[in-house]
């Protein structure tokens, strides 16, 4: 018998939505939005390598290592204050950026940016959660929201080249300083208060988890980034590595100790939950390394411009919005677990295409079957895996859901990339490099299906009948 309407899904519902995704979807393009015009930023600062690797890193950094404690505040703190308190920071940030002198304070500002942003992401899933309070409708909207994070990657690799081509790349800023605005002036009137406005106890802060967790992730993550550049056992790559390492594992054993901890030892330990994570991020680390190698491939190898390498990812993105519409559709008729796993293997197959490349492939036959398939396994995966990792979510430990679901997100190009280069740098010719770290992904995003499958077999996923019920 056909459910009835969800009171979620009612136009000024579907409009609140639309606004959380933009932002979300921003939030990510942020990351992207100076990758391609990085030698151009290069050349007007006169700055090394080393240099630009920072000013890359820079959002990156504070983004991925305080989502944990971002997520902790908007489950304290009410959702749509910290999503707004995360978007004022980020705007201001995304603004001062786009007049920055120098070298130092692009850097600080690109930091800034990624302070606001840890913020308002897993607020923003909060918020989700006020918007469509029932199961069902909950689960529907997840299986949408997998989508929108890389989809705002992509079309910040895409329009990074446009607007390089034909203006300076400061111009690149005012695409978030927009959003930001826009969404503050509906904030209040649109969005509803997060799930933390319940009568229940407001989780405590864990500082020490918080401090552990932060710096952990962001000096082990700054070890990964710089492995790039330098030896594995180099101290620039082995000294912040180990010490995050350490980081890490002194929050672990933190959180074991504390009455309120920021990540609770249980939360992730539910093996639907782990595959809908590891889902996120595998999808990320392949669109991310991806997009890196075929960037360099396509200007160093084929001498494409920063205009044409960023129109050869335009079939990315369609793929990607294209698979995204159906998505949702086909989580709520076969399940997360299953789409997931779907995604998997078409992702892995559009990586094994890739893994043919050679210094003479053309774009057209080599390159553009593998750049349909893998976005359109992607945006699978990202559905799938966004229900898998918030079913029986309660309300009030949303904020850390969005928190775990980010972090995975902004580790995955981070760890993928370190981990593909590695691989790739075990051969001479560097385009055969490339073709190693795209068979080492597909292999990884195999044998990731392969268990997804083994689960299915075994449970039956509560996210399926959180859909239909």
């Amino acid at each position: 018998m056909r459910a009835k309407e969800d009171p979620g899904e009612r136009p000024r519902t579907s409009l609140a939505f639309a606004v959380l995704a933009v932002v979300q979807a921003t939030l990510i393009f942020t990351i992207t939005l100076i990758a391609v015009p990085l030698p151009d930023i290069g050349r007007e600062f006169d700055l090394g390598p080393a240099d630009l690797v920072l000013v890359n890193a820079a959002y990156g950094l504070p983004f991925s290592g305080l989502l944990l404690f971002g997520g902790r505040l908007a489950d304290r703190y009410n959702g749509r204050r910290m999503f707004m308190t995360g978007l004022v920071v980020f705007a201001l940030a995304s603004a001062t950026a786009a007049f920055a002198p120098g070298f130092g304070a692009l850097v600080a500002v690109r930091f800034a940016q990624g302070i606001g942003a840890a913020m308002a992401a897993p607020a923003a899933l909060a918020v989700l959660r006020a918007l469509y309070p029932a199961p069902a409708a909950f689960g529907r909207a997840m299986a949408t929201w997998g989508g929108v994070s890389v989809l705002g990657a992509a079309v910040g690799t895409v329009a990074s080249g446009a607007i390089t081509t034909w203006v300076s790349w400061r111009w690149m800023f005012a695409v978030p300083v927009i959003v930001a605005v826009l969404a503050l002036a509906v904030a209040r009137r649109l969005l509803p208060s997060g799930p933390a406005g319940s009568s229940r106890p407001r989780p405590g802060l864990d500082p020490a988890g918080a401090v552990l967790a932060t710096l952990g992730i962001s000096v082990g993550s700054y070890g990964l980034i710089v492995s790039g550049d330098h030896p594995w056992t180099s101290a620039t790559v082995l000294v912040p590595f180990t010490v995050g390492a350490l980081l890490l594992s002194a929050f672990l054993a933190v959180e074991r100790r504390v009455r309120q901890p920021l990540l609770p030892p249980g939360f992730i330990r539910k093996p639907s939950r782990i595959l809908g994570l590891t889902g996120i991020l595998l999808a990320s680390a392949g669109t991310g390394v991806v997009t890196f190698l075929l960037s360099l491939y396509l200007q160093q190898q084929h001498h494409w411009t920063p205009l044409a390498t960023a129109g050869a990812f335009i079939p990315f993105t369609v793929a990607l919005i294209a698979t995204s519409r159906a998505a949702g559709v086909l989580v709520g008729r076969f399940g997360a677990v299953r789409v997931t796993t779907a995604g998997l293997l078409a992702g892995a197959a559009g990586l094994a295409l890739l893994a043919g490349i050679d210094p003479d492939t053309t774009f057209a036959l080599g390159l553009l079957p593998g750049l349909i398939l893998l976005p359109a396994g992607t945006s699978l995966i990202f559905s799938g895996a966004a229900v898998l990792s918030t079913a029986d979510v309660p309300p009030h430990q949303t904020g850390l859901a969005g928190g775990a679901m980010n972090t995975a997100m902004e580790l995955g190009p981070t760890v993928g990339l370190a981990a593909l280069m590695s691989v790739a740098a075990t051969q001479t010719n560097t385009v055969t490099g490339y073709a190693w770290a795209f068979s080492t992904a597909a292999a990884v995003y195999l044998a990731t299906a392969l268990a997804a499958l083994m689960l299915n077999r075994r449970t039956t996923p509560p996210q399926h009948a959180i859909i239909h019920n």
